[in-house]
């Protein structure tokens, strides 16, 4: 990845932690679920409007650092009008990539490509994930909290 591409997504990501898109209560929400990362302090609740298989609406609430914010930001703006086969792909492919997989990943994940360096600092992963596994367990129905431990 070049200087510039790695300054231009450093700046997408301060940039959704500091005015995060859909940050707000969904009302009324058809799916909600916390999320709670105890080794940084970050906590989101995510909100999930369907239309038949197809995410209609999404957003999220919480506190958190800057990479958990950034990733529900663009996790919400992310997952609007897919259908719930596509979102898990995103998930997996997300991942991947903050995990340290294939950079052929980035491909399919637009903007989200831009948590790749995340990849770099194990302690960061849970922050980036914690909105994306929070989303997951609220599509499924679960109703029990997510933590990352």
């Amino acid at each position: 990845m070049t200087a510039a591409l790695e300054e231009l997504y450093q700046q997408l990501i301060v940039d959704h932690s500091r005015r995060p898109r859909n940050f707000r209560k969904l009302e009324p929400a058809e799916r909600s679920l916390e999320g709670f990362n105890p080794l940084c302090g970050d906590r989101v609740r995510v909100y999930v409007n369907l239309d038949g298989d197809r995410i209609r609406e999404a957003s999220f609430e919480g506190c958190g650092c800057a990479i958990c914010t950034a990733s529900a930001s663009l996790m919400t703006d992310s997952v609007k009008g897919r259908h719930l086969a596509e979102v898990e792909r995103l998930f997996e492919a997300f991942h991947k990539l903050v995990t340290g997989g294939s950079p052929a990943a980035e491909t399919e994940l637009g903007k989200l490509a831009a948590f790749g360096a995340v990849a770099a600092y194990p302690a960061r992963v849970k922050c980036a994930t914690l909105p994306w596994h929070t989303l997951r367990a609220a599509l499924a129905g679960s109703r029990q909290s997510v933590s990352t431990e």
